[in-house]
């Protein structure tokens, strides 16, 4: 096979070309077609649906996507042209209609949250009227259901380019068919472009559905929905985009690397050309057509990743059997994970699957089964940027029982280094102030000022740590000796916030168990003792765990000889975090990003025992001597002497 080759039948392309699309901005979701549609072509709506003949195979529950959750799946069907050969009198609608029922069925759960349907071109064999009848009922089965989906027009569908007029296809699948579609967004004047519009995490997603050979009219139509929803991120799918390089019989594994094993075919260049490459929402292209399936990333002309894919199975059992290709986007992990399944053989009792059908229930293979990584915000910004919550003055966050405050905003340029005995002030005007300390040899720039921040930090700034151990160095801040913040017991209740940020080179045995706020005294020095006490390890200490990056509060409380341990779970680097612990007086939590973690244990833990001494930030004493300095960023912390609601927390709103 010929990756430029066309692939398309050898009669005459028909009709000349329609007028490109008048400089109008396609309305949104739910707006009539844009244009000249195809009831001006002398099309008749086919929505003929056969009730009785949709449904019987199974099941079919209702459609109702959740569009606000974090996760979401996009559903996308190949090539189905193998079931629907009417000339032939060859017609299977079962397994189409099965996957229909799957893809409704499975919107209304978080487990799989379906929220859209893209069809991609080759819908019959051979474009013949009673071949799309049947397509017709097949899809009156999510018609029925106001199932969201958009469909396409492949070289077995139509002839020639969009301008070719009224065809089975159009008469069937175009733009009438969608007037009930919530979805639906326009058509360009041919009808066989056209546009959708879903709600998805929060937001409008874009899905472009192309003709097969779009024209220069067709293009700028296209080019023109883009820039009419200017903030949406575009998913393009056409019939023909990219094609796969490597042999049939070859696994792209053994021929080469199945991340990148997709070339642009002679019409995806133009594609790119015309419609991709400047537009930097389109962010995925899907398409069929060419097998086997693999996919590329190219970078756009501002640089950005778009993903493009090629999946069809037309090639195997049972022409695909209605295979879909489950693309399931997690904004909260920054991923989407694609699986590739036949519902129609799922549907089937397992002790009745025939050999080649059980092989295809699930396609598990490198370019069939895997994940994506996208960093979703990094990567929509440029058209959809992040709002940046403005700095809050100091003032707002001292709230009542507040004993220490330090930020450290306006104070040094980012960069910079702090030098041994300068002073960062506590800002609750309690005389908590800090003072810089250097750990012997330690170079310069080991404590620096920063920039960088959470994003819902009042100070927008934080201190960078370049500290561990073998052999200890770092430079950290101390309160002073007769602070009043180092004879405290909280024993009615406590809140400690903090923000902290890990690079890439923190190494667990270098700067495991470092703290980022730690009390001098150590356990035994206080009459400490029992289980899990450690007599050389300070009294309270907020640190990051070696084992997982894992937050941990471990303390000893005035009510007990040993101490109580809070443990978080992992945190990633370069993230920003939000820590805090809450004690109510009795029990102790930890909370990550606003959410209790699950190791709080369920302790009577009353204040905190203390020696009258200091309190260090970045810095941790053990046997009475600094082992470990504090690696990573650190932004503000705020101590108050009551338990705090999650709503007066930091990074309220």
């Amino acid at each position: 096979m010929s990756i430029s080759s066309d692939n398309q039948s050898q009669e005459p392309a028909g009709q000349s070309r329609r007028g490109f699309l008048r400089n109008t901005a396609l309305a949104g979701a739910g707006t009539a077609v844009v244009g000249v549609g195809a009831a001006a072509l002398g099309a008749t709506p086919a929505f003929a649906a056969d009730a009785a003949n949709s449904g019987k195979a199974g099941r079919t529950g209702t459609w109702k996507p959740d569009p606000t959750a974090l996760q979401f799946t996009l559903a996308v069907m190949p090539d189905t042209q193998f079931l629907y050969w009417g000339s032939q009198d060859s017609v299977n609608r079962t397994p189409q209609e099965e996957s229909f029922r799957y893809i409704i069925n499975n919107s209304g759960n978080a487990a799989g949250n379906i929220v859209f349907m893209a069809h991609l071109g080759d819908m019959t064999q051979d474009a013949d009227a009673s071949s799309f009848e049947q397509v017709d009922k097949a899809f009156a089965v999510l018609d029925s259901h106001g199932a969201a989906y958009s469909v396409l027009a492949g070289n077995h569908d139509v002839t020639g380019d969009d301008s070719r007029g009224d065809t089975p296809y159009l008469r069937t699948m175009g733009p009438q068919r969608f007037k009930r579609s919530k979805t639906f967004a326009g058509s360009d004047p041919t009808g066989y472009n056209t546009a959708h519009i879903f709600q998805a995490a929060g937001l409008s997603w874009l899905v472009l559905a192309l003709d097969w050979r779009t024209t220069d009219q067709g293009f700028a139509w296209a080019n023109g929905v883009i820039k009419a929803h200017p903030k949406m991120p575009v998913i393009l799918t056409s019939h023909d985009i990219v094609a796969s390089p490597y042999d049939d019989n070859v696994f792209p594994y053994e021929s080469g690397d199945p991340e990148d094993n997709a070339v642009l075919s002679g019409y995806g260049q133009t594609v790119w050309d015309k419609l991709i490459n400047d537009n930097d929402q389109i962010f995925l292209t899907l398409n069929g057509h060419y097998w086997p399936p693999g996919r590329t990333t190219r970078k756009n002309a501002v640089g950005n990743d778009v993903r493009m894919h090629i999946t069809n199975y037309q090639n195997r059992y049972f022409g695909g059997g209605g295979m879909i290709r489950l693309y399931h986007f997690d904004l909260a992990r920054d991923t989407i994970d694609v699986e590739t399944i036949n519902p129609w053989i799922l549907a089937q009792e397992p002790e009745s699957r025939s050999e080649p059908a059980a092989e295809h229930a699930r396609i598990t293979g490198p370019v069939d089964n895997f994940s994506i990584p996208i960093d979703f915000e990094k990567r929509f910004s440029g058209f959809i940027p992040v709002p940046v919550r403005p700095a809050r003055p100091a003032a707002k966050e001292l709230v009542r029982g507040t004993l220490a405050y330090w930020r450290f905003d306006g104070q040094g340029a980012p960069g910079t280094s702090l030098t041994v005995g300068q002073t960062i002030r506590d800002l609750s005007g309690k005389g908590n102030d800090l003072t810089v300390v250097t750990v012997p040899g330690t170079a310069a720039d080991a404590l620096t000022w920063s920039d960088d921040h959470h994003p819902d930090q009042p100070g927008h700034a934080s201190l960078k740590f370049a500290g561990g151990r073998n052999p200890v160095h770092g430079t950290y801040l101390t309160t002073g000796a007769k602070a009043p913040l180092n004879r405290e017991t909280f024993s009615a209740g406590y809140t400690i916030e903090t923000f902290v940020m890990l690079p890439l080179d923190w190494d667990s045995g270098k700067n495991g168990n470092a703290s980022i706020l730690s009390r001098r005294g150590s356990a035994g020095a206080a009459g400490k003792h029992g289980k899990n006490t450690d007599p050389n390890e300070p009294l309270a200490q907020f640190a990051v765990t070696n084992n997982g990056r894992e937050a941990q509060f471990n303390h000893y409380p005035l009510n007990n000889t040993y101490p109580t341990t809070n443990w978080g779970h992992g945190m990633v680097e370069l993230k920003w975090w939000h820590l805090a612990v809450v004690n109510d007086g009795r029990l102790t939590k930890l909370y990550v990003e606003g959410d209790p973690v699950v190791d709080n244990p369920n302790r009577l833990s009353v204040g905190l025992a203390s020696l009258g001494l200091p309190w260090l930030v970045g810095g941790h004493e053990y046997a009475g001597d600094i082992d470990v300095v504090f690696h990573g960023n650190v932004g503000d912390i705020r101590i108050v002497n009551r338990p705090l609601s999650m709503h007066e927390f930091l990074t309220a709103k």
